[in-house]
């Protein structure tokens, strides 16, 4: 096939469940840099309390956890650019799991034939979920809370079940 001609799934099927999971970050580039401002100022004033007493090499190491500071939240957001798509259409679900560097996988099952395995936690609740059709497992939703994944896993499973049931005719009257 050529690109131009690329069969579209979602426009000749309906869509029953579609969803973009994305990890939650609770702090923004404004907090980010709200935070580096304090912990700068509070070190450089510990650096200059210890200059004053005479203990100027503790004013480099001072720097140090400022870095590592700075670099810790770099990492973190990151590995916010990750995420995964979920489509289900009555043929198919579609998983498409992109990576923090955009390395991209694809899963493609079967809705008639794929099953959810939760493993739930008696405190905790759902901790991990998985797509498991013909000998393979594949694991879902991995940065999400435990009730985050309980009530997509719900949703899913609806969806699921829906597809299951096939279309639905209404005759014409």
């Amino acid at each position: 096939m050529t690109a131009g001609n690329d069969f579209d799934l979602e426009a000749a099927e309906p869509t029953l469940f579609s969803a973009l999971l994305t990890p939650h970050r609770s702090l923004n580039r404004t907090g980010f840099l709200l935070v580096m401002a304090c912990v700068s100022v509070v070190s450089f004033a510990a650096g200059i309390a210890c200059l004053m007493i005479g203990a100027w090499p503790v004013l480099g190491f001072l720097g140090l956890d400022v870095l590592a500071i700075y670099l810790a939240f770099k990492i973190n957001f990151r590995s916010a650019k990750a995420y995964e798509e979920i489509l289900v259409t009555p043929s198919e679900l579609r998983l498409r799991r992109v990576s923090h560097r955009g390395h991209v996988m694809e899963f493609a099952f079967n809705p008639l034939w794929v099953q959810l395995d939760q493993v739930i936690h008696e405190e905790f609740g759902v901790e991990r979920l998985f797509l498991v059709s013909k000998g393979r497992r594949v694991a879902l939703a991995s940065f999400l809370g435990p009730d985050e994944k309980a009530s997509f896993a719900k949703a899913l499973l609806a969806a699921l079940a829906a597809a299951r049931r096939g279309p639905i005719y209404h005759p014409i009257r």
